[in-house]
């Protein structure tokens, strides 16, 4: 729930704006008719907004403005007598936006909207600064969906028996899931064994997994399979979906208690061992197709744990990621800041990851390595693909008119949101029918469709 301050000497346009926002939103509204009380206001309830006049009895909100803008304050200004040169100055001293009265409830909806997020983003930093060499193991987040799948791996690791299955892409953590289940269950301390199930030929994965006995096809040495190496502990079998196919009645008959032969092998062996399977596959697809046993599936997938890609996470729960990564690179990159600016970050929580952890992690550290000696990791040591992502690229520039002003900025906005109108109408704070408007009068590409 987000919490605004209006600070506006005019009580009815104060008290009109607090009504807007109390029944558009779930928004904690405070008001304030002074500069004085103003700063109190905001010093004691520390809000997430400030909708501040320019003109107020005993100072101006420039004046206000200089007073809580080292407060980390969000502060979109008002006034009826605006112009140009005031609205630049308004966003030098560090205003979100500026707004000119009468002022459209559409659009202070939409500027107010995108200053919220900018005191997010504001908060979640300084929470991943607070976390900045605190210890903890792996981050699923704090959101509902992630909290679920944290209190399914407790789950799954007490029940020692039983097959997990964990199902996500390529890079989104899978491995460290499996780790965990090993490590919060009784067989912490004994062997957690890996092995891919793509990374090798089938014949070689059959050697691996289930061993060779002398006298066999590898002149004569015996050799353990991982199935004996991880007796009495884990072992992780990661993209279980492409295991052969007769490998699989093979993998089903250990994994319902009756053992296996080493290849060559005449001697019946059944290891104490726990087996969690990883996937980005469908199995269930594979199935339909032919290409995975029926029964093998119904076997691994008793509670299957399904991670999310990074691009369905909440912000917050990318936050808590960066914080534990950023953690765990810290004793590989001395001298490296372990904590970013808001630009930074928001680049990094706008970007897609199709790479998800994988490629999130590698970002983070190519990104250190860059920023060795700065105070913060900033948006420049970011890849370019990832700092796009904030439209940083985009060049600031004053006009000596109002339209050319306008024209210009819509221009560019447009252009850093790849010409989706309804993203640049947010960003610019109006309706997207009113960024029509301005597209159709400033001749600025095509026509709207």
């Amino acid at each position: 729930m987000a919490s605004i301050l209006i600070i506006d000497d005019e009580i009815a346009i104060a008290t009109a704006f607090a009504m807007f926002f109390r029944h558009h939103g779930t928004h904690v509204v405070h008001e304030a008719h002074t500069g004085a009380d103003g700063i109190e206001a905001f010093r004691r309830v520390r809000p997430d907004l400030v909708l501040l006049d320019v003109r107020l009895p005993d100072m101006t909100g420039f004046d206000v403005l200089s007073r809580i803008r080292g407060d980390d304050a969000v502060v979109v200004m008002v006034t009826a007598y605006g112009d140009v040169a005031m609205a630049v100055d308004a966003l030098h001293k560090g205003a979100e936006n500026f707004l000119t009265k009468p002022v459209d409830l559409s659009h202070l909806a939409a500027a107010a909207e995108r200053a919220l997020e900018k005191a997010q983003l504001r908060r979640m930093n300084r929470y991943l600064a607070e976390r900045r060499g605190t210890a903890g193991g792996v981050v699923f987040g704090s959101s509902p969906q992630m909290r679920d799948i944290a209190a399914q791996v407790a789950v799954m690791a007490g029940s020692d028996r039983t097959t997990a299955l964990i199902i996500g892409q390529r890079g989104s953590g899978k491995g460290r899931v499996a780790e965990l289940i090993h490590a919060q269950g009784p067989r912490t301390g004994k062997p957690f064994v890996e092995a891919n199930c793509a990374g090798l030929t089938a014949e070689s994965l059959d050697s691996e997994l289930f061993g060779v006995e002398a006298g066999g096809d590898e002149g004569g040495v015996t050799r353990r399979g991982l199935f004996e190496i991880a007796d009495g502990g884990t072992l992780f079998l990661d993209e279980i979906g492409d295991l052969a196919p007769h490998l699989q009645p093979k993998l089903l008959r250990v994994l319902e208690g009756k053992g296996f032969r080493r290849h060559g092998g005449s001697v019946e062996i059944a290891p104490n061992v726990r087996v969690i399977a990883a996937t980005s596959k469908d199995l269930a697809t594979e199935v339909y197709a032919g290409r995975f046993r029926e029964d093998l599936f119904y076997r691994l997938a008793v509670s299957p744990i399904i991670l999310p890609p990074l691009r369905e996470r909440s912000r917050e729960d990318m936050v808590e990621l960066t914080a534990y990564l950023l953690n765990a690179l810290a004793p590989a990159v001395p001298d490296a800041p372990g904590a970013l600016t808001d630009a930074a970050l928001d680049a990094i929580l706008r970007h897609a990851w199709a790479g998800n952890i994988r490629e999130l992690r590698n970002v983070l550290e190519r990104a250190m390595l860059f920023a060795r000696g700065a105070e913060r990791i900033e948006l420049a040591h970011l890849p370019r693909d990832v700092q796009g992502a904030s439209g940083a690229e985009v060049t600031h520039h004053v006009a000596k008119s109002l339209a050319e002003v306008e024209k210009a900025h819509i221009d560019r906005t447009l252009r850093a949101n790849a010409q989706n109108r309804t993203h640049a109408a947010r960003e610019l704070g109006i309706s997207r029918a009113t960024l029509i408007k301005k597209i159709r009068e400033y001749d600025l590409g095509d026509k709207p469709r």
